[in-house]
């Protein structure tokens, strides 16, 4: 069986969502910062939430094609993300200090830099199956299941 199996055309979706939500989030930060004047814990605050939000939308609609409520579908989505964040944090941290404790003269710099792309990949796949899995999973029928007509 192939791993990958479960990664689809909506995860290519997702990374394009991901870029876009980024993209607005740190234009929301720089206009913040440098235009409104505003202190860097705001701004970030700001332009992430921002960034979020449009990260949820695009991820309901385009990505995942979910007519799941906003009720339903936010507090899933809020909680993947933040497990997946905690997940993501926790390997990455892991993984940096096994990589120093088996190679003790690799740069401390480095370490770090590999520690953050391990918790970045981890993040990527296990939010898109959170979200895919949980957050905007669609609930079929038992007659939908079994491809009969509802009529």
């Amino acid at each position: 069986m192939n791993p990958l199996a479960w990664i689809d055309r909506s995860f290519l979706r997702f990374l394009l969502v991901g870029v876009f939500n980024t993209l607005v989030g740190l234009s929301v930060i720089a206009l913040l910062l440098h235009v409104a004047g505003a202190g860097y814990w705001a701004s970030t605050f700001i332009g992430n939430g921002v960034g979020a939000l449009v990260s949820y939308a695009l991820n309901k609609r385009f990505t995942f094609r979910s007519d799941a409520s906003v009720g339903r579908s936010l507090w899933r989505y809020l909680t993947v993300t933040v497990v997946c964040y905690g997940l993501s944090y926790g390997v990455g941290l892991l993984g940096g200090k096994l990589l120093s404790a088996l190679l003790p003269a690799f740069p401390e710099s480095r370490i770090h830099d590999a520690a953050a792309l391990l918790g970045t990949g981890l993040y990527t796949i296990a939010n898109y199956a959170g979200h895919k899995y949980f957050t905007f999973r669609t609930v079929r029928t038992v007659s939908g299941q079994a491809g009969e007509s509802s009529s």
